[in-house]
């Protein structure tokens, strides 16, 4: 079992933005032994982008100057453009305690990541501050996120998305080449216990992201991300996210597991009854 402060530490890096995650990356991503033990950079030079190629591993790197800190924990700045709730979505984002924004602490947020180890969910999975991983194949492009090995698999073989498939965390994938450079992905069958954020923003079954992965060269990509929900917004929400290749990095592993996430075992948390512990 961890220690309670490597519990704690884990449980900060997922709950408490900071800036640093997304400008700089701040994963377990491993170099390669003879490597000094520094983390690798990315090439100086900006070689042009490989043709139908997204493999390697990529971190979260906003461009210098932009000021997009809240890309750490939603999709657009909360202050100037929030997203178009219906009603149903209202509500449910009233339900919602997160320890995102300073109202809740660890002890009383309902965030299901954090009190209940659940997958992040898609798209959702972007904001841990750690990097993934494409491996294409010729059926399929797999993406293996450092966080808790989580991995999605999104089918090239040419099928249609189904019309009703199973409500699963990470949803059904199917992507395309648009053009030499650019992978679109459109995901469906998600369950609804995953927030759409790390603010608490919900969505239902009936969520529907594409995705369009642009790899502007060599070392940068780019995910445009929209997500339409009928039930919860009243409009899509979109957003665009920014990466970096990490040639020389092998991705490590942090685990989301129940010793993590067991709140009577912490020493900080207040909870004396067991029921007092989220739910």
């Amino acid at each position: 079992m961890r220690s309670v402060n490597w519990m704690l530490v884990v449980l900060a890096s997922l709950a408490i933005p900071c800036a640093s995650y997304a400008q700089y990356g701040a994963g377990k991503a491993l170099p390669p032994s003879g490597n000094n033990g520094e983390a690798a950079k990315p090439n100086a030079a900006a070689a042009p982008a490989p043709t139908h190629d997204l493999s390697g591993v990529w971190m979260m790197r906003n461009p210098p100057g932009s000021n997009r800190g809240y890309t750490n924990y939603t999709y657009t700045d909360p202050k100037t453009d929030p997203p178009s709730l219906t009603a149903w979505g209202e509500e449910k984002f009233k339900e919602a305690k997160d320890s995102n924004g300073g109202n809740y602490t660890l002890d009383q947020t309902n965030d299901p990541v954090l009190t209940k180890c659940y997958p992040p969910g898609t798209p959702r999975v972007y904001f841990h501050p750690y990097p993934f991983e494409f491996v294409q194949g010729p059926k399929f492009m797999l993406m293996v996120f450092e966080y808790d090995h989580t991995m999605r698999r999104i089918y090239t073989d040419g099928r249609a998305l189904p019309t009703d498939p199973d409500a699963s965390w990470m949803g059904y994938s199917v992507g395309h080449w648009d053009g030499n450079t650019t992978f679109v992905v459109d995901t469906v069958g998600f369950n609804e216990k995953t927030w759409l954020d790390r603010l608490g923003h919900a969505h239902s079954e009936q969520l529907h992201v594409t995705e369009r992965f642009r790899r502007v060269d060599r070392d940068h990509l780019q995910i445009d991300i929209t997500m339409a929900d009928p039930k919860a917004l009243a409009k899509p929400w979109i957003s665009t996210f920014y990466y970096e290749n990490r040639p020389d990095w092998e991705l490590g592993e942090i685990s989301c597991s129940g010793d993590y996430l067991d709140f009577n075992n912490f020493e900080s948390f207040s909870f004396k009854k067991k029921d007092e512990a989220p739910k």
